[in-house]
């Protein structure tokens, strides 16, 4: 299968890519490049590529195209919640107007990475399948709530848009990020010797490595066109639902000498849900998550130390906000968030 893969030089599709290729799809990747330089050690590779910022995408752009597994987004609450307008522009508007390109140009296939923070603010006492209610409270979340509507409307018999709502992602990629909460522990406990918890450690959050959500979208790939077609599932393992606190305690059982701190602080986020997986088992049965988070822990604390990681990287290079922060004020990217080079194409 021909699949183009937007932001295949991003955190996710680092390890997509690759993934996908050895499973004998053709891969294409479209990417405008914002954190190719975010590299973090070896393992990416190089595949044919359009450098391109999603919401420039041309209709040819898509010629010959099987499948369209589409990652590229704004992807944090801080970003979104400082920037709301290119979080709707990029994550919601791009995102439609390329699938209604996909579907014009015969593409029969349309993953779309979504979220299980559109969750939000929920009831713990149950686990969220597919059907509960989406209470999104970030521009990040409600972004990902209104693409997935928008996508269903534009199913066809023959587009086949599906919602892929990752848990929170972890693991090791070529460009890792720290500022997502299971590598954010782990960097925080190498660097300083404590597990440093922002909040009282009470809300529940699904985790999912990032081989496993690759694990997801092959599946997704592969499997029947009727057991898939224009429906949302969730990406994850049931065993994965954490509570935050749980997380720093197995971080410090990792980490040597480390120390767990809990603030005590409630903060902005409400965000707290526990997630049910089983509709993926049932509908794409050749996938099975196979990382948990004491196993994501030791690969990351293994690949830290590998590579060096610094407090500069830490902080700086493998944030989202910051790095798009610092490239702005360089003058390589523009208000919007294009990249200079790019704004002009047309």
């Amino acid at each position: 299968m021909r699949v183009l893969v937007t932001g295949h030089k991003g955190y996710i599709g680092s390890v997509m890519v690759p993934f996908l290729a050895v499973r004998g799809h053709e891969v294409i990747g479209l990417d405008s490049g914002l954190f190719a330089e975010c590299v973090s050690g070896p393992g990416a590779i190089d595949v044919p590529e359009v450098r391109l910022d999603v919401r420039d995408v041309r209709a040819e752009d898509l010629d010959g195209v099987d499948a369209v597994v589409h990652l590229a987004a704004l992807s944090n609450d801080p970003l979104g919640d400082l920037e709301p307008e290119h979080t709707y522009d990029i994550n919601h508007r791009a995102s439609v107007r390329l699938a209604e390109l996909a579907r014009q140009a015969g593409v029969k296939r349309f993953l779309y990475s979504s979220s299980c923070s559109i969750y939000g603010a929920s009831d713990d006492s149950a686990a969220l399948d597919e059907t509960a209610p989406m209470r999104p409270v970030t521009p990040y979340a409600e972004s990902k709530v209104n693409v997935e509507g928008d996508l269903s409307a534009l199913a066809t018999d023959t587009f086949s848009p599906v919602s892929m709502r990752n848990a929170t992602a972890y693991g090791w990629s070529p460009r890792v990020r720290t500022d997502l909460v299971l590598n954010d522990l782990v960097a925080r406990a190498h660097l300083t010797g404590k597990v440093l918890v922002l909040s009282d450690g009470t809300p529940w959050r699904p985790i999912v490595h990032i081989e496993d959500i690759s694990r997801a979208f092959a599946a997704a790939l592969d499997a029947p066109r009727d057991a898939i077609h224009d429906q949302a599932f969730n990406v994850g393992a049931a065993s994965e639902n954490y509570q935050i606190k749980d997380l720093a305690d197995i971080i410090a059982e990792v980490v040597p000498d480390c120390e767990v701190e809990i603030t005590g602080e409630h903060g902005n986020d409400p965000r707290s849900y526990r997630v049910d997986f089983t509709k993926i088992t049932e509908h794409m049965p050749h996938f099975q998550a196979v990382w948990s988070a004491r196993k994501g822990a030791e690969e990351m604390l293994a690949a830290y130390r590998t590579n060096d990681l610094t407090d500069h990287n830490f902080s700086q290079t493998f944030k989202r906000l910051p790095w798009l922060m610092g490239l702005r004020e360089r003058g390589a990217i523009g208000d919007d968030l294009r990249p200079v080079e790019l704004a002009t194409r047309g």
